[in-house]
């Protein structure tokens, strides 16, 4: 057990400082590229953040673990809106002014509703997984296009001025790019076998070690980047950065393994994980939308209510484990 745990324990620290890495060469190597803040922030930044986990989900679908890359990519979900956003906003209440982020909000709604349709009959097929990854497809063009028109928008402005604050020359975001990437990799790799041979020796199923150690570990880049940007007062980023990363985790990363390694869904999922992860994408949609003419928001009090529905989801996945 000790190896194994310090395998995940060194594979999620170099996880975390290589998607930091390949996320700051991303970007700065796009900036150099003029492309636009907006476009950086929405998929860059957005979906950059995400790239643990589908490296670690692809890994994981290959290697014959289907249960982990599904717990990884919805586990990750529910990270992000009620733990992460839960801190985040404790920090400094999130205001929402993005035009483009208020679009997305009913968005995640849609696909988080395809996601629980495709996997209801108990299975996701390879014809599940490539309806998930033509949305994925359909929504970046949808992006690209949004990037092009939105440059007055309060996330463009948000991103723009974090990509003037960490500007580097191209050689060294260009470096940063493929040195992020190999390490990311290398420790995924690192990460899932840690993982996988734990979930042997409890004698627990991989999906709930995907729910619950790998999902926080693959989530602390968004963790990371949300407090930063609440700190400086940056809302958007810090919203954007949950909701680009939930799309492309319920999209891309599910619909990736899918493909690799069609997959039987544990009943658990659709009782227990399937039904918090739409709940609490509705509870962002009604706190971010707002209504009646006030902004959305997600102020202490809500952030509260975030963090007690984690930590009673958290207490319940434990109890399945005490119970095997």
């Amino acid at each position: 057990m000790l190896l194994p745990s310090l395998a995940i324990l060194v594979g999620l620290a170099l996880l975390v400082w290589s998607a930091d890495r390949f996320v700051d060469g991303a970007s700065a190597t796009a900036g150099h590229y003029s492309v636009p803040p907006l476009l950086v922030g929405m998929l860059i930044v957005g979906f950059g953040t995400s790239a643990p986990e589908m490296v670690v989900s692809t890994l994981a679908a290959s290697q014959g673990n289907p249960g982990l890359a599904l717990g990884n990519a919805w586990g990750s979900n529910i990270v992000n809106i009620a733990l992460i956003l839960g801190v985040t906003a404790l920090i400094s209440p999130i205001v929402v002014h993005s035009k483009v982020l208020h679009q997305e909000l009913p968005i995640l709604v849609a696909v988080t509703a395809l996601s629980a349709y495709l996997v209801w009959d108990g299975q996701l097929s390879r014809v599940d997984a490539w309806v998930l990854l033509a949305v994925f497809g359909v929504l970046v063009s949808w992006s690209i296009v949004a990037g092009m028109r939105g440059g007055n928008d309060a996330l463009a402005f948000e991103t723009a001025k974090e990509l003037k604050a960490h500007a580097m020359p191209l050689k060294r975001s260009l470096m940063w790019l493929v040195l992020g990437l190999l390490v990311l990799i290398g420790s995924s790799r690192l990460l899932v076998w840690g993982a996988v041979t734990i979930a042997q020796s409890l004698g627990v199923s991989d999906l709930i070690i995907g729910l619950t150690v790998v999902a926080v570990g693959t989530s602390l880049p968004e963790l990371a980047s949300c407090v930063a940007a609440a700190r400086k007062g940056e809302h958007d980023i810090a919203l954007g950065n949950v909701l680009g990363s939930n799309l492309f985790n319920s999209l891309a990363v599910v619909g990736i393994a899918g493909a690799i390694a069609p997959m039987q869904i544990d009943p658990d999922v659709l009782s227990r994980d399937l039904p918090v992860m739409v709940g609490l994408t509705l509870v962002l949609f009604v706190m971010g939308w707002g209504f009646r003419g006030r902004p959305g928001r997600i102020n202490r009090w809500e952030a509260g209510v975030l963090l007690a529905a984690y930590l009673g989801y958290t207490g319940w996945l434990l109890s399945t484990i005490a119970a095997v």
